[in-house]
């Protein structure tokens, strides 16, 4: 205390500032910030916090507490739920409409009386294509896209929640496939909404690429749900993952009119866990197709081939009896000039000739030097044989 100044009261000078305040500030004003904190009550209220953030350190250079009361927040959520998809949850930029008010004992707040929702769309678009503008300056915006998708996607990891209906169904289109066809699954269970959904997904890819052989494909799949949920899957390092991982990834997480980043990054995007087992069978039998028209090309060129074999069978069979004939006809010509040689060397021809053959004890003599005195000969004649005795030589 100084002078005979008398000092007022906490709640006198609570006063002042509230006067000032509704005296100044008695309008309605338009004011944007991001949701830090939403904390609903049983009495229908919802109290939130709004910061502002520095936007190159990220850092909170501004903070206000704000309330919004039953009777307008009975109607601002469904409302906000059905033109964003989102819910009005801690995390999102708004635009609210807001009157300044102070309490004596409770501060400084912002009653909120209204909000504009196609801000904090274009705000979740906008954030939707920073990431993806930054995935395609890093070059890995469509690594997953480029990967080969395989011919025969049997052997295939499933990224889901263990009770969500869109399992289930996923299973049961698979396995009771109308072609009869394998495939064999695992589930790698991960939340599929939530704070977790962006760490529980890339664990699950982690525990995947442990046994990378064993898999063909990836299949994130989400049945059912808000679309509300879905902006747990616009996250940079959730679609970096997927984007860099080594096999064709799958999503089936979304509805009709809903685009996430995940989905922007995947090598396939469906719509539905079903729609995501269809697409697999209906890859096998593309496949089975073709391996049945090559086994049919075979079957049919063999079955050609045979049946040109056949028929140049018959042709030599046919002309068999002639090429018979000639060989037998050039065979006995050759007997016959053999025949001849054999008639013109024969003995008896020679005989004929006026020739002789004479011999000694058998043997053909040849020379009278091997002869002796006594020496008893045979000389065969054309018409008979002459015996004579050696007396001189």
């Amino acid at each position: 205390m100084t002078g005979n100044v008398e000092p007022m009261t906490l709640y006198a000078l609570n006063s002042m500032v509230r006067n000032a305040i509704n005296g100044q500030l008695h309008s309605r004003y338009w004011v944007v910030g991001e949701l830090s904190e939403v904390r609903e009550t049983a009495a229908g209220h919802c109290y939130v916090e709004l910061v502002q953030r520095d936007e190159k350190s990220n850092t909170i250079v501004a903070k206000a507490r704000g309330t919004i009361w039953a009777r307008i927040y009975t109607l601002l959520r469904p409302y906000f739920l059905e033109q964003t998809g989102q819910r009005f949850t801690a995390g999102i930029k708004v635009l609210l409409q807001v009157t300044v008010d102070f309490h004596e004992l409770y501060g400084y707040t912002l009653d909120v009386c209204d909000i504009e929702p196609t801000y904090t769309v274009g705000d979740m678009a906008r954030r939707r294509l920073q990431i993806l503008n930054r995935l395609e300056q890093e070059g890995v915006i469509n690594l997953n896209k480029e990967l080969p998708f395989p011919q025969l996607p049997q052997r295939v990891a499933v990224i889901s929640s263990s009770h969500a209906a869109g399992y289930g169904d996923f299973c049961d289109q698979l396995y009771n496939n109308h072609y009869g066809f394998v495939f064999y699954t695992r589930l790698f269970a991960a939340p599929m909404q939530g704070e977790k959904v962006e760490e529980g997904i890339i664990a699950a890819l982690d525990a995947i690429a442990q046994n990378i052989d064993m898999w063909d494909v990836v299949v994130i799949i989400r049945g059912g749900g808000a679309t509300s949920d879905l902006t747990c899957f616009d996250t940079y390092d959730l679609a970096n993952n997927c984007a860099q991982f080594p096999l064709p990834i799958i999503t089936g997480i979304g509805h009709q009119r809903d685009d996430t980043v995940l989905d922007s990054v995947a090598h396939v995007r469906v719509k539905t866990p079903t729609a995501a087992a269809e697409l697999l069978v209906h890859t096998v039998a593309q496949q089975a197709a073709r391996i049945d028209m090559m086994r049919q090309s075979i079957t049919d060129g063999t079955r050609n081939m045979i049946s040109a074999m056949q028929q140049r069978l018959q042709s030599v069979v046919q002309r068999l009896p002639v090429v018979t004939a000639l060989f037998v006809q050039r065979q006995n010509h050759k007997l016959d000039l053999f025949a001849q040689q054999v008639e013109a060397a024969s003995p008896q021809r020679i005989l004929s000739m006026g020739y002789s053959l004479t011999t000694c004890n058998g043997k053909i003599v040849r020379s009278p030097h091997g002869l002796s005195d006594g020496d008893v000969l045979v000389t065969r004649l054309s018409e008979g044989t002459v015996t004579s005795v050696v007396d001189k030589k």
